[in-house]
């Protein structure tokens, strides 16, 4: 079973994510990035959806069987490494849901459009954990360190308009016309020279990372995979009532 589907349309790739981000979709996804990287002849990624979600929801279900050994391996925030690291532009098409996971992978991507149908959010602390894949690193750089303190604190979720307005996304358009405007968009990136493309998201991308950063995220990550808290937050979900968190 393929969890992701890529597409070609001559210089642009499109990577449609079909499942949650479980092991198995990562692992396939990090495949088909890597691949991707390889060619010389790409200029543009766009990463999508199906139907009414940017990543299909799994993330709590999964939650349960996440250790500390996961957030040290670093698998899913490797992936949005590499997403970010990803030699052409990558511009993220937000049709519906894009919550935890799904949230993060866009933030990892260089440029995000969405659909007026898209909610964002990261509602991890809620679970016990963090948003330990990069969110806790990205969101400050796009909307200020205040604002994603109040959503990750509290795992607010926004709404397309909203996140167009702080920042987050830098176009709205119809469900139906998405699609559209992302080809739109990679139109214009594909007529600039595509070397200097290239090396332009490099030197951008290396003049706001701190790698600091990123092994606190993990080292945060890994302590609460390990808490009684996780375990709480996970059942409750599970289970459909409110956890019961003792801080520990």
């Amino acid at each position: 079973m393929s969890h992701i589907q890529v597409t070609r349309e001559k210089r642009l790739a499109i990577l449609t994510v079909q499942h949650a981000l479980d092991r198995a979709t990562v692992r396939e996804m990090r495949s088909a990035v890597d691949t991707l990287a390889q060619d010389e002849r790409l200029g543009i990624l766009v990463i999508t959806g199906q139907a009414d979600a940017f990543v299909p929801e799994g993330e709590a279900e999964d939650l349960r069987g996440r250790s500390k050994r996961d957030a040290l391996s670093g698998q899913t925030a490797a992936l949005f490494a590499a997403v970010e690291a990803f030699p052409c532009p990558v511009i993220a098409a937000i049709n519906g849901a894009a919550l935890g996971d799904g949230f993060e992978l866009a933030l990892a991507c260089d440029l995000r459009i969405a659909s007026e149908a898209a909610r964002f959010g990261l509602p991890e602390t809620g679970w016990g954990i963090i948003p330990g894949a990069g969110g806790t690193q990205r969101l400050p750089r796009l909307i200020g360190l205040a604002r994603a303190k109040h959503m990750i604190f509290t795992g607010q979720v926004i709404d397309a308009l909203d996140a167009e307005r702080i920042g987050l996304v830098s176009w709205v358009e119809s469900p139906a016309e998405l699609m559209n405007a992302a080809r739109t968009l990679a139109k214009s990136i594909l007529a600039r020279a595509p070397l200097a493309v290239r090396l332009a998201k490099l030197a951008l991308n290396v003049s706001v990372q701190d790698p600091r950063g990123a092994m606190v995220e993990a080292l945060a990550e890994a302590l609460c995979l390990d808490s009684a808290d996780k375990a709480e937050g996970a059942a409750a979900f599970v289970e459909k009532r409110k956890p019961k968190f003792q801080g520990k």
